[in-house]
């Protein structure tokens, strides 16, 4: 079964932890809010009951929120908060990093 991309220094655990060290080596790293921050991008990582990361959304350069659903189109607009439920759990983190960053 084929794992995907996992950058290297980085141990591979389904832990938001993880999660969030996976982001920092695109030069993410924990921010307090979800409001727009002009030359910056956001995302919001959802962990279910358990701890485990379940999703990712991401905000726009207009400051609405867009994610992709499994193999469905993207949904936008939304925010992070419109996901929460039993498929995705709740959102434990808003990461930010430069606008330039880029993410896999």
């Amino acid at each position: 079964m084929e794992q995907g991309y996992w950058p290297e220094g980085v141990v591979r655990q389904d832990t938001l932890e993880a999660f969030i060290e996976v982001f920092g080596t695109y030069g993410f790293s924990l921010c307090e809010h979800q409001d727009l921050e002009p030359g910056h991008e956001k995302i919001a990582i959802y962990v279910n009951a358990a701890g485990k990361p379940t999703h990712v959304a991401r905000q726009l350069s207009s400051g609405r929120w867009t994610s992709k659903l499994g193999r469905l189109e993207d949904i936008e607009p939304m925010t992070p908060e419109s996901l929460s439920g039993s498929t995705y759990g709740s959102v434990r983190a808003i990461l930010k990093g430069r606008a330039e960053s880029t993410v896999p």
